[in-house]
């Protein structure tokens, strides 16, 4: 089966295209190690996640190591691989994933691990370690979940665990000199486990006691008791991307993303991140500065998004926040922060932000009660709060977001009414502003994680979880406040897996094999299958969730986070006395035992002064007539682009309009938008010759000028054919359009009698067929627009005034919906009004 014949039939198809502006292909020649780096969820999701950008970068960025991306592929996709037995292969090269030295999973989220089974299982890859060969892949994680990645200790050759950017360098060496000196794969073990940061499962045992819990982990390699996090000592001199990837469908995050610091200090008793990541490590503001100036350059993206656990701790955040304003506010960039912390934000620093268009406002209390929050050490107070909320429905915001969590140790009746209690009074802090405001309630339970105070505590049961989301329902109802909530099983099976241990394995290896996959994916999340698994592996779920004892040997003991076990049991403790930990950042040291004070330590504060990148010309005032242009362009859509759908189109045409750095005018208002005007949507998988756009603009620019600007910026398989000047006040090309040439190449096999069936068609009056529209069986008349039909040399030329080619040609042919799709149709010329201007008739 042809990956064309593929794409033609599945949904979203640019998920499997590749070749995006930015993405890396290295000659095979020229490199001794690949390595595909995998990401357990489809693409959009994927391609959001900031660490994997950053490796991709760093192991391009060493000659003889060639990386490589891969995606889950969607169901309809996967269907697709398996009926015509294709294995699963990169997005670069088309490289079957079983071809590669090594293959690295991130995990970011434990209900993605079903993904990573299945996702070898698409590649032809054994599950289980034991059962590869020792020619096959290297399979390695990584990510927060690494730091107890025991349900996946049988599938997995190494963890890394902590900071990826000097580990993986360390690990992808040891391969290469491995191979060089021709060891076993168990010889590779001991090497790896030479690395600091690498876990190499096979190197412990674990053994279980009568009811169940462990008995004890134990090291089968003298001196390898316990894996040390990998630490990066300065974020500051880490490499960075700075000529991203640029897809070409919106992802999750749409966005340059800038990793402003990493680790924080509040100590949030429930947040392993919190931990896990520490100590805080900040970059200088002239290194973002100059990170993200080149991310735009290269992107054309328009927001920047401002990354850490807590953004608006940042040392220098008002300064860098009104510098990046005052350099992007007159391109149009957004700068958007969306992690800010009640008591961090002030009025100023959302005054700023909005001058741009008002990004989302998102603000987590977890707690509905001082208490509580008290417990936890989330550290704000209900006036902050309100503070906050009031000052950002006063500066234009009309809705306000927030998270809680239920479930939360000691919580109380008294703490559920607390969170709606405490909604309603936020949204009571807009009264009286302009524009109304509301707020959306974002309720999640709470599932212990490892490394953490609360490691140990009990998670609430389904049965629970449903009855406290009802109260909750119920109440925010009576508040006219809506409610969002987590799934009760998806929350129950993250909490199995996030303090699983090794035993999960067999339930992972029976719930894929009997078909789950997208497990994050309510549509797709199947929990009778889970059910089944793990009836037939002989383990109660329900049993992970349950309370720990302190002197219980955990699944994680022997992965060493930095800080200690007695750390965290001492915080546990105070939590019960709501006794506050106060954050070193600006007091004394909470002797948490993760800085040696040297090399390690805390990189905050003394940044000193710092100049962004020069401001670029002002554009001219959107209402100044005398300052107007307009230009009309030809642009050719084909090959892999044409499975490029018309949004995703617009998006890549709107940004390399900003790469090239063309003088588009915008739209006014909270949103503004390039005034750039676009043909009618072009059925994904047809050709083109005729994408005719407008360009309005507020400079003089030569047609050959932007055609040239704007070929250099496009991916390919887009290419503009030719442009030419108009008047500024000339109607847009859509509104001009007379009628649509396309151009049909037959298949091989044709009905016999189609010459007649055309000839009956253009005798008709009407032509009555059927079509599905947002998923509903619609009737249109497809007779109405055929200007003409002509039949000749393999080819059937269609001239629409409107209307779908696909429909037209499939009805012809006596196709169904799915045979059509496969069809090879090439938009020849679009039929405009005459202007008064030197402009031919058919562009």
């Amino acid at each position: 089966m042809s990956i064309e014949h593929v794409l033609s039939q599945v949904n979203r198809p640019s998920r499997y295209l590749g070749g995006e502006l930015g993405s890396i292909q290295k000659d095979p020649a020229s490199v001794d190690l690949t390595v595909a780096l995998a990401f357990p969820d489809v693409y959009e999701i994927g391609m959001s996640h900031l660490g994997f950008a950053i490796l991709y970068h760093i192991l391009n960025g060493i000659e003889p190591i060639a990386a490589e991306r891969v995606y889950a592929p969607w169901p309809d996709m996967e269907d697709h691989l398996r009926a015509s037995q294709t294995p699963l292969t990169s997005l670069e090269s088309s490289k079957p994933l079983a071809e590669f030295d090594l293959i690295g999973f991130t995990l970011q989220y434990e209900l993605s691990y079903s993904n990573i089974l299945n996702m070898l299982d698409l590649a032809g890859i054994p599950l289980r370690r034991e059962q590869r060969g020792e020619d096959a892949p290297l399979i390695v994680v990584g990510g927060p979940c690494a730091f107890n990645p025991e349900p996946l200790a049988d599938f997995i050759d190494c963890a890394v665990i902590g900071d990826g950017e000097e580990a993986v360098v360390d690990l992808c060496e040891a391969l290469r000199a491995s191979r060089k000196a021709g060891e076993s794969r168990a010889q590779l073990y001991r090497r790896l486990a030479a690395i600091e940061g690498i876990y190499v499962p096979s190197l412990f045992a674990v053994d279980y006691q009568t009811d169940g819990r462990l008995g004890a982990i134990r090291p089968l390699q003298p001196g390898y008791d316990k894996v040390r996090r990998r630490f990066l000592a300065d974020l500051d001199t880490a490499p960075y991307p700075t000529k991203p990837i640029v897809p070409f469908m919106n992802t999750v995050h749409d966005r340059v993303a800038m990793e402003i610091a990493r680790g924080c200090t509040r100590g949030c008793r429930f947040c392993q991140a919190g931990y896990i990541y520490r100590p805080v490590r900040e970059r200088s503001p002239q290194r973002i500065a100059e990170a993200i100036d080149s991310s735009l350059s290269h992107s054309g993206y328009e927001e920047v998004s401002l990354l850490s656990l807590s953004t608006g701790d940042y040392s220098c955040i008002e300064p860098l926040i009104k510098g990046l304003m005052k350099r992007y506010a007159e391109e149009k960039v957004a700068v958007s922060f969306p992690s800010m912390r009640v008591g961090s934000l002030t009025p100023e620093l959302m005054e700023e932000v909005k001058k741009v268009r008002k990004t989302g406002f998102t603000l987590a209390p977890e707690a509905g009660s001082e208490r509580l929050r008290n417990v936890i050490n989330k550290g704000i107070s209900e006036a902050d709060l309100l503070d906050a909320t009031g000052s950002a429905f006063s500066l234009g915001w009309r809705i306000i977001k927030l998270y809680f969590m239920m479930g939360l140790p000691t919580e109380t009746q008294e703490d559920l009414q607390g969170i709606i209690d405490l909604s309603a009074r936020v949204k009571r802090s807009g009264k009286g502003t302009q524009g109304g405001c509301d707020v959306n309630v974002s309720v999640s339970t709470f599932v212990p994680k490892a490394h953490t105070p609360f490691q140990w505590e009990a998670q609430l049961s389904i049965e629970e979880t449903l009855q406290r989301q009802r109260l909750l329902r119920d109440g925010l109802r009576h508040k006219k406040l809506r409610l969002k909530w987590h799934e009760a099983q998806l929350s129950f099976m993250e909490g199995v897996f996030a303090r699983g241990d090794r035993r999960l394995g067999a339930v992972l290896e029976k719930a894929q094999a009997l078909g789950c996959r997208f497990d994050g994916w309510r549509e797709h999340f199947n929990f009778e299958l889970w059910q089944q698994a793990f009836a037939a592996a002989g383990l109660d779920p329900a049993w992970y969730l349950r309370q720990r004892d302190e002197d219980e040997v955990l699944p994680w003991d022997h992965i060493d986070c930095g800080l200690p076990k007695t750390f965290f049991a001492a915080e546990r403790h105070k939590s019960l006395t709501e006794t506050y930990t106060p954050d070193c950042r600006d007091g004394d040291c909470s002797n948490c035992g993760v800085c040696n004070f040297e090399e390690l330590r805390m990189r905050v504060g003394a940044h000193g002064e710092f100049d962004l990148p020069a401001t670029p010309p002002q554009p001219l005032p959107a209402d100044d007539e005398e300052a107007r242009y307009k230009l009309r362009l030809r642009l050719r859509k084909d090959g892999g682009a044409r499975f490029v759908a018309h949004l995703e189109f617009m998006t890549v045409v709107h940004r390399a309009v900003r790469r090239a750095g063309i003088p588009v005018r915008f739209s006014g208002g909270f949103h503004p938008a390039p005034r750039i005007s676009f043909p009618d949507a072009l059925p994904t998988g047809v050709e083109s010759d005729a994408e005719i756009i407008d360009f309005d603009l507020y400079q003089p620019w030569t047609a050959q000028q932007t055609v040239e600007a704007l070929n250099a910026e496009l991916p390919s398989g887009f290419r503009v054919l030719e442009g030419v000047a108009l008047p500024w006040r000339t109607a847009s090309s859509a509104a001009m359009t007379e009628a649509v040439v396309y151009q049909l190449t037959l298949p091989e096999v044709i009905p016999a009698d189609l010459a007649a069936r055309v000839a009956d068609f253009l005798a008709a009056e009407t032509r009555l067929v059927e079509k599905l529209k947002a998923g509903k069986p619609v009737e249109v008349d497809l007779r109405r627009e055929v200007r003409a039909l002509d039949l000749e040399d393999g080819t059937l030329r269609m001239v629409l005034g409107k209307g779908s080619p696909t429909l037209l040609a499939g009805h012809l042919l006596g196709l169904d919906l799915e045979q059509t799709r496969s069809l090879r149709i090439r938009k020849l010329a679009t039929l405009l009004r005459e202007v008064a201007v030197d402009l031919p008739e058919t562009i």
